[in-house]
């Protein structure tokens, strides 16, 4: 089994449940971990036997862009595409943070993280 991390994609968009949220939009993160089996990958040296990051960038990409009251909500349809795309991924756990949130306060960012296995 292995890890492949795509750290600090970084999007600009609109979800949160306050309607200047709507609006206004803020700065998003989203982390993404998947493990699959890359000992072919690795023996191989072909992209088609391992877990493009590429796809995995846009599935996260594509999701932010759909509003949503909740970061929840959003991580689950960024797993679900995971596991629906990239069938080789057996677990995937995903991070969204919103930085600078409107709380009332000085906070840098709220961080939800979500992780699935593959069910069978």
């Amino acid at each position: 089994m292995g890890i492949i991390r795509v750290n600090n994609i970084v999007i600009y968009t609109n979800h949160g449940c306050l309607e200047e949220e709507a609006k206004i939009g803020s700065e998003y993160r989203v982390d993404l971990e998947i493990k699959a089996d890359l000992n072919k990958s690795a023996v191989t040296d072909e992209l088609k036997d391992t877990v493009d990051y590429v796809h995995l960038n846009k599935i996260a990409k594509e999701e932010m862009n759909v509003r949503s009251k909740l970061l929840e909500q959003v991580a689950k349809r960024i797993i679900d595409r995971i596991f629906s795309e990239i069938e080789m991924v057996e677990e995937a756990e995903v991070s969204i943070s919103k930085i600078n949130p409107p709380i009332g306060g000085n906070v840098g960012e709220v961080t939800i993280v979500l992780q699935e296995t593959r069910k069978s």
